[in-house]
């Protein structure tokens, strides 16, 4: 499985919800609602970006010694974006 796949970003996305089919049996089904395409992409991006911003602070810290606030709040805006994206979809 290579990292931030389409394939696995859409299971993470993915909604399930277990139904009865009838109240006879003991039956369960479990229904899927995949997400968008363009939903998958745009996460897929999200967290390449995140892991580029993450290598360009430590490029920063390590060759000028000094930490970068810009790029950090950048980091943490897209965590709490991507956080968000996949909570609000699960839900």
């Amino acid at each position: 499985m290579r990292l931030f796949s389409k394939e696995w970003i859409r299971r993470l996305l993915t909604k399930r919800r277990i139904r009865d089919s009838e109240r006879t049996t003991r039956e369960v089904r479990v229904q899927e609602e995949l997400p968008s395409e363009k939903l998958v992409l745009l996460v897929q991006f999200t967290m390449v970006v995140l892991v580029v911003l993450s290598a360009i602070e430590i490029v920063h810290i390590i060759v000028l010694k000094v930490w970068n606030a810009e790029v950090f709040a950048a980091v943490t805006g897209l965590i709490g974006t991507v956080t968000g994206i996949i909570i609000g979809k699960k839900a």
